[in-house]
């Protein structure tokens, strides 16, 4: 629609429209006419509208309508992250283009691949749609405005798609495609876009002075251009590619630069908020509790909103900080910096406080040493199978509740599929493996993550991390009570033995498991041994 600025222009416009088609009774105008509304409205009210577009028109046989209805509704549910309707409404939107406007079929297909992609984080499914609409427009004239658009679109989802999936090597060959394409001065902006990409791309394959240098290259043209969601993605890949180099101050700088984007606009892409906890790390580090307290509460923030908002992406697990311990380091802070303020006379009150505070902790060491003990001979008196642990064991594959299966969608001959592969991954120990994540196995069970996702939370009853994170923690203790050797293990060897990349994770997940730590578990093991042999 022309007069993009002036809303009630369109308004108008598109009202006078509506009544010149109701008044010449014919079906196709009423449709055009509640179709241009429907653009001009947010939400229901949107979603109404197009409703009636598709009423009017859907027996009409026109090549816009009622597919060009269905796929602006689906971007209403995808705009109020309704993705299952979102996806529903492009797939009717295909179908119909499919017959009568083959643009407009690939049109939507591209959409289709950007929402498993963007929001639902199916890459691999999305590759499949992005590779079919490159295939499709680079053999159209890419001269034409019309063709070259959609054309290049293609090239940077299938570049930004494997850069996601980090493959380096097809980014890059995306990457030049783009890059080659958009020289002239009229494609500046999609020029410095595959600039930044491949500058990204550079940056995961470590070679960090190439990725300084495209991305220098890009971030003036992407200012000049007022591209400001890349403007903020090429200062968070300055912050990255600084830090591969080990200058945490210019890191640093580049970061507080997202954080002062993000201020003007609200919104930041979950990709880039890996920014703030370095941010909390660097001035935790070095002192600065008000910085720390700072970039800390607006991490939550941000951390809240995409919850509410990316509900499929945020079943990542937030491995930098989980919220309880965010809410803990925030009130901690906050009391620090309260105290550090007052300037306090109260000696005498404060040594009593103190007094009774260290005949209180001594209590609670006693009462703590006692507790953990108690773990400790629960954890020795069990037999290896039959360490507790939190899920149950799942059912057979012939005996599957149906309703059970219901409830989460998915047909119950796949469910049980899914599970006899869960007990064979968990008797082949599979979980041991590091590099184990939701899409490797559910590659390996020839399945969808989120089949796989769903039915852990299910039939395991706790998520996918906690999963294999428990199997990893039975395993060990098991081996820690019957083998000596690694009993001398360093912890971070430890880690590494049973399936964990550090061993912080480690001991971590040992502790949620077993209410003890590695270390305290293995020394009283040593000490029990010294008591039966003394």
């Amino acid at each position: 629609m022309n007069n993009e600025q002036d809303k009630k222009l369109q308004l108008d416009c598109a009202n006078a429209y509506l009544s010149k088609a109701n008044e010449d009774g014919v079906a196709i105008e009423k449709a055009r006419g509640l179709y241009l509304l429907g653009l001009l409205k947010q939400g229901n009210e949107a979603i109404k509208l197009f409703d009636s577009v598709i009423s009017l028109s859907k027996n009409l046989n026109d090549n816009k309508f009622p597919a060009y209805a269905y796929y602006k509704k689906g971007y209403q549910f995808k705009n109020k992250f309704q993705y299952k309707e979102a996806i529903d409404n492009f797939l009717i939107a295909e179908r119909i283009a499919k017959s009568n406007n083959i643009d407009f079929f690939y049109k939507v297909k591209f959409s289709i691949a950007l929402l498993r992609s963007e929001e639902l984080g199916e890459i691999n499914e999305a590759l499949v749609g992005y590779k079919e609409c490159f295939n499709y427009y680079k053999k159209k004239d890419i001269s034409l405005p019309i063709n070259y658009y959609p054309y290049q679109n293609a090239v940077f989802a299938l570049a930004d798609a494997y850069k996601a999936l980090n493959q380096t090597d097809s980014t890059t060959y995306y990457n030049k495609i783009g890059y080659n394409e958009s020289k002239s001065p009229k494609y500046v902006e999609y020029n410095a876009l595959f600039i930044l990409n491949e500058g990204a791309n550079m940056t995961l394959k470590k070679n960090y002075k190439a990725a300084l240098d495209s991305i220098n290259k890009a971030l003036p043209k992407l200012i000049l251009c007022k591209n400001t969601d890349n403007v903020l993605a090429s200062y968070f890949y300055l912050g990255q590619t600084y830090d591969g180099l080990g200058n945490k101050k210019e890191a640093v700088k580049n970061f507080i630069k997202v954080d002062s984007i993000y201020n003007l606009t609200r919104t930041i892409a979950p990709e880039f908020k890996s920014a703030y906890p370095y941010l909390i790390t660097y001035y935790k580090n070095n002192g600065d509790k008000t910085n720390q307290l700072k970039y800390l509460t607006r991490y939550m923030h941000i951390d809240s909103v995409l919850q509410a908002n990316y509900k499929e992406l945020t079943k990542k697990l937030r491995v930098e900080y989980d919220t309880p311990n965010l809410i803990l380091e925030k009130e901690t802070l906050i009391q620090s910096l309260e105290k550090e303020k007052t300037q306090s006379n109260w000696g005498i009150v404060i040594s009593s406080i103190l007094v009774v505070l260290a005949v209180g902790f001594g209590y609670y060491q006693y009462q703590s040493k006692k507790k953990h003990r108690a773990r400790f001979e629960k954890l020795m008196q069990k037999e290896p199978d039959t360490i507790e642990t939190i899920a149950p064991k799942t059912e057979h594959q012939d005996n599957i509740n149906p309703e059970k299966a219901n409830t989460i969608g998915i047909n119950e001959e796949l469910v049980g599929q899914i599970l006899e592969k869960l007990e064979k991954f968990e008797r082949e120990k599979r979980f041991l493996e590091s590099n184990i994540t939701l899409q490797s196995l559910s590659d390996a069970f020839d399945t969808n993550n989120r089949y796989v996702s769903k039915i852990v939370n299910l039939y395991k009853q706790k998520s996918f991390i906690q999963y294999i994170n428990d199997l990893r923690i039975e395993h060990a203790v098991t081996f820690l009570k019957e083998d000596k050797k690694l009993r001398k293990y360093t912890i971070q060897a430890l880690a590494l033995e049973f399936g964990f990349n550090n061993a912080e994770s480690f001991s971590i997940a040992f502790y949620k498991k077993t209410g003890i730590k590695p270390t305290y578990f293995m020394k009283q093991i040593e000490e029990t041994l010294k008591d039966k042999t003394a």
